[in-house]
Order: structure tokens, then sequence, then C-alpha cells
């Protein structure tokens, strides 16, 4: 039987509050089922960068993978220059 909300709550009822509602989602779908768009749409998962090299899944799944890793390493590379970059400006 849902309650009905108060008008205030604090931080910590807050918190409590959001605790219920994930626990009470991991009972009712499980935590992998919750997870599973996130995890596909990592940039850390190389089935993601597959994807994004060959949408179509035309090329073979060597030259596919081998692409997939060159993209995910430019694309960490690319936000490591970026911080560097930052980093730098805040130190001069």
């Amino acid at each position: 039987m849902p309650v009905a909300a108060p008008k205030f709550l604090t931080p910590e009822m807050r918190v409590l509050r959001a605790r219920i509602g994930g626990y009470t989602a991991v009972a009712k779908y499980g935590g992998h089922a919750l997870t599973e768009a996130a995890r596909a749409a990592n940039p850390s998962s190389l089935s993601y960068w597959e994807r994004r090299v060959d949408p179509e899944n035309r090329l073979p799944a060597v030259d596919r993978a081998s692409r997939a890793a060159a993209a995910q390493k430019a694309h960490f590379s690319r936000l490591a220059f970026k911080s560097a970059r930052a980093r730098a400006r805040t130190q001069s």
C-alpha cells in the first residue's frame, strides 16, 4: 500500500527512500537486467566500438575488432589529451 510522500524530506530520508527503491527494483527485475542498456552503451566495451566502426556488420570479425580497438584507443587518448590541456591551463 503506497504511502503519501511528505511535503518535506530530510536528505537522510531521501537517501533511504532511494535505497528502498533501488533494492525493490533489483528484487523485482534483477540487477543485471537493470544495467544491460548502460553496459551496452559503455565506451569501455569493445562491442560498443565494433558497432561504431561497422554498424552494418559487413567487415570480417578480425578487421572489425582491430578497428574497434583503434577507435577505442583514439577516444581515450583524446580524453587524456583534453584532460592534460585542462590541467595545464589551471596550473599556469
